[in-house]
């Protein structure tokens, strides 16, 4: 039974990127505790998949959370089905590994675009869902330990969610007057389609030994 004190009874969530990895999980952690889970997801057999664990009473929508119109009309499309949009989670992403000296620009715009410029359109659409609405409500940006780190050979990665920080304090000053409150997570290394690569490899054995728990 799920206590009342995180009873998310009668919210609507949305989760990008939702169908796979972190955002699969969050978007199955709401539905346990009772919201309407709407999950986006660019890969139709993951959205599937996905569409079948929530069950019904949710749903699951492709969209590309880099083109402003369809995310738009994505957010209005939820609030006309479902009534309201109370919880966002910015967790579409995206990643283009490459040294810096011979990274594309096509590498570096496809990861920008996907986490940091992506997240902004999500973000901008939700809240002023969330204002029509008049109740709040709450963004939560997955940012990644990357966004303090200074790592090798994803040097748009770690811009990117290095950016979403940023973010994540612009919006939470300029929002808390309508009683959305914005927070960003910066999680570690987890297995997810990402970097399941590496982690089953030879780098995955040091990763492991340098994690304490």
């Amino acid at each position: 039974m799920t206590s009342s004190l995180f009873s998310l009874a009668g919210r609507v969530a949305l989760v990008t990127g939702g169908n796979g990895g972190i955002g699969r999980s969050i978007a199955l952690g709401f539905k346990v505790h009772g919201a309407t889970v709407v999950v986006t997801g660019r890969n139709s057999d993951k959205n599937a998949a996905m569409a079948a664990e929530l069950g019904a009473g949710h749903a699951v929508i492709e969209l590309d959370v880099r083109d402003e119109d369809a995310v738009n009309q994505g957010v209005a499309g939820i609030v006309d089905r479902f009534g309201s949009l109370d919880i966002l989670v910015n967790n579409a992403g995206i990643a283009r590994r490459g040294n810096v000296l011979e990274m594309s620009t096509a590498d570096w715009n496809a990861v920008l675009e996907t986490h940091l410029t992506g997240s902004f359109f999500c973000a901008r659409a939700a809240a002023k869902a969330m204002v029509a609405g008049g109740r709040g409500g709450k963004i939560i940006n997955i940012g990644s330990m990357y966004s303090l780190l200074g790592p090798p050979n994803i040097a748009n990665y770690a811009a990117a969610k290095t950016g979403m920080v940023g973010l994540t304090r612009a919006l939470g000053v300029e929002l808390a007057v309508h009683n959305i409150q914005v927070n960003a997570l910066l999680p570690g290394w987890h297995k997810t389609d990402l970097n399941r690569a590496i982690l089953d490899g030879p780098l995955g054995d040091e990763i492991r030994h340098k994690t304490p728990a």
